[in-house]
């Protein structure tokens, strides 16, 4: 549900500016309005620099304290802003020193690596063959090529041969006329090498060992520097979206509350004298948006915010799809096994995470155990179909499987015929919810097209499908849903757009009839997926059982156990993978472009986030 909203325009004089910017804050309920988008000032370019640099550094923090582990001794230090900034240097100062080092050790092992063929030789020999006339030459080439000849000729020794090579060296008065690879060997010898990366290996662990020991002593400052840098971006921000009035003299700010806050805040602003307006948002205003739901809905509001948040005069649709989404996972796993071991893992990670991350825990349990209820519902179970086991105990519910096996639904498998019907209600009800919105928005009149359409779906289904399926209406019920259509037909044709002529609306009926027509035909055709995606990892869960089964069926039950165990493990941990990755896609593709179009859900809606002072909280 979309909290109400109340719009506060204030003016305030340029002496009380400063003190009403610090008393609004304390209050931390007013959202102000941005004026100028895409504003920016020197002092909020600089808060955003700094933001990123710390959050750079953080991540370089984590990831030492993740990789690392060294035996030093903490003094850990209380947390204290006014350092924030020197330790941020301090910690972006040993960051460049260790990319300096380990882009120093590369340079020397790519030296060490053209040494070793070579040896650990004296280059002072070499020098003092090249005073008395000798050229010295280093050459590589493939064993095959390497020439006999070359020895008489130029003294050619081969040094090693490693990789299918062959590493050699001349001595002569003149270039040799070799067909090789003529190399240039680094200017030291390889000991010193070996004794320059130990070297550099002992300075990088000790720039890693400080930063390592400055996180677990300084992290605290970092974070509460972090935490006044951002306090400080949004005082920017503010500023920015302040309209000067008479020069500088007085000062016009727009801001928004929740409605069930605005008498706290006419409090303050009656006490401090300060002239303001309230008012109800109206169509044109841009109003910051903040839902709150049952403790149910809410566990699906982060995937609503993976699509968008609804504007303020739209419509919550978190209650509605998310029964929808909760069945369309269990029917995309479609195995009462798989949603055991979802339900079990969530019950172990809702216990360990923290309080603001349970929520998630507790979504796993409820998709799990829907996942549970469809498997049992269809008779799957860790890829056994239940309706093929001879299992005595199952006899008496075997019937009851909703399987091609037990019955179909005109014809085709009930699974398919089910997911169909319940792709049905819920673009139904996708367009019950436009009607609505159109109402709420411009009149009672413009939600009459859309409700024409249900009420023209829902009376042609009664009226045609009920006798299709064997059921007899009585001759008045029939006639009243021929009466049904018949209206909703009229305001179909004539009164989809009340603000134009009747010709207009005929045309717009006419066009209305041909989408209706082809787009829902293909919204209803894609839930069929559910059905599609549920009867696929059931039948590669089997395939993977009987593999299990059949490549092992040779074997004593002593030795058997194991390649079954892996078979099954692996089998199932990758089809088990893939539906978790379907189970999840779809029904939010499903969510996100057949509901969302049908209800007209546009999103859009930018979070309500009051002007407050965040408070760094440390751990102890």
């Amino acid at each position: 549900m979309i909290q109400k909203m109340k719009k506060l325009t204030f003016l305030v004089t340029g002496k009380e500016y400063d003190q009403f910017l610090t008393d609004i804050r304390e209050l931390g309920v007013l959202h102000i309005q941005e004026l100028q988008s895409g504003a920016t000032s020197p002092a909020l370019q600089e808060g955003l620099a700094l933001a990123e640099r710390y959050t750079n550094v953080l991540k370089a923090l984590d990831f030492v304290a993740e990789t690392y582990t060294f035996d030093v001794k903490i003094e850990r230090q209380p947390a204290d802003a006014s350092k924030a900034l020197t330790l941020v240097q301090n910690v972006e100062n040993k960051l460049a020193e260790e990319y300096k080092l380990k882009h120093q050790i590369d340079s020397v092992e790519k030296s060490i690596e053209t040494l070793l063929p070579w040896g650990d030789f004296d280059w002072a020999s070499v020098e003092r063959l090249s005073s008395v006339g000798y050229q010295t030459n280093f050459y590589s080439c493939p064993n095959k090529m390497f020439k006999p000849e070359w020895i008489e000729n130029y003294f050619a020794q081969i040094i090693s041969e490693a990789g299918g090579k062959s590493y050699f060296v001349t001595f002569s008065t003149e270039t040799p006329d070799i067909a090789a690879e003529r190399l240039q060997l680094p200017e030291k010898s390889l000991s010193y090498y070996n004794k320059e990366k130990t070297e550099l290996v002992d300075k990088l662990t000790e720039v890693r060992k400080c930063l390592y020991q400055l996180n677990l002593e300084q992290r605290a400052s970092i974070l509460a520097g972090q935490v006044e840098n951002e306090n400080n971006i949004s005082l920017s921000k503010v500023h920015l979206n302040t309209e000067s009035v008479a020069g500088d003299a007085v000062k016009l700010i727009v801001g928004w509350t929740l409605e069930e806050k605005a008498d706290e805040v006419v409090s303050y602003l009656e006490a401090h004298h300060v002239y303001f307006e309230m008012e109800d948002p109206t169509l044109e205003d841009d109003v910051p948006v903040q839902i709150k739901n049952d403790a149910y809905s809410s566990l699906f509001e982060p995937i609503l915010r993976m699509y968008s948040l609804p504007k303020y005069h739209d419509l919550d649709p978190t209650p509605f799809f998310a029964p929808f989404f909760m069945l369309f996972f269990g029917l995309c796993m479609g195995d009462a096994g798989y949603g055991l071991i979802i339900l079990l893992v969530s019950l172990i990670l809702r216990k360990k995470l923290s309080a603001d991350m349970k929520g998630y825990g507790t979504l796993g349990i409820i998709l799990g155990a829907m996942t549970m209820v469809c498997g049992a519902l269809t008779g799957s179970f860790l890829g056994i179909d239940l309706n093929q086991t001879d299992w005595a105990f199952l006899a008496p519910i075997k019937p009851y499987f909703i399987s091609d096996a037990n019955f179909t639904l005109f014809g085709y498998s009930p699974m398919m015929v089910i997911s169909v019907f319940i792709g049905l209600v819920q673009v139904l009800l996708g367009m019950v919810m436009s009607g609505i919105k159109a109402a709420k928005l411009y009149g009672w009149k413009f939600g009459i097209g859309k409700m024409s359409w249900v009420t023209a779906l829902l009376s042609a289904i009664v009226c045609f499908g009920l006798p299709a399926c064997g059921v007899t209406l009585p001759i008045i019920i029939t006639y009243m849903l021929y009466v049904l259509i018949g209206i909703s037909v009229l305001g179909i044709f004539f009164l989809n757009s009340p603000d134009k002529n009747l010709l207009m609306n005929f045309g717009s009926g006419l066009w209305d009839t041909y989408g209706m027509a082809t787009g829902l035909l293909g919204d209803l055709l894609s839930y069929i997926r559910l059905f599609a995606l549920g009867l696929t990892g059931g039948v590669l869960g089997g395939v993977f059982n009987e593999l299990a089964m059949d490549l092992t069926s040779d074997m004593s039950w002593a030795v058997r156990w194991l390649p079954m165990l892996i078979i099954l493990l692996l089998g199932h941990g990758i089809n088990f993978a893939l539906c978790m990755i379907s189970s999840f896609v779809h029904p939010m593709r499903l969510t996100f472009v057949e509901f969302f179009k049908n209800a007209s859900f546009e999103g859009g809606g930018k979070e309500y986030s009051p002007f407050r002072m965040k408070i760094f909280k440390e751990n102890k």
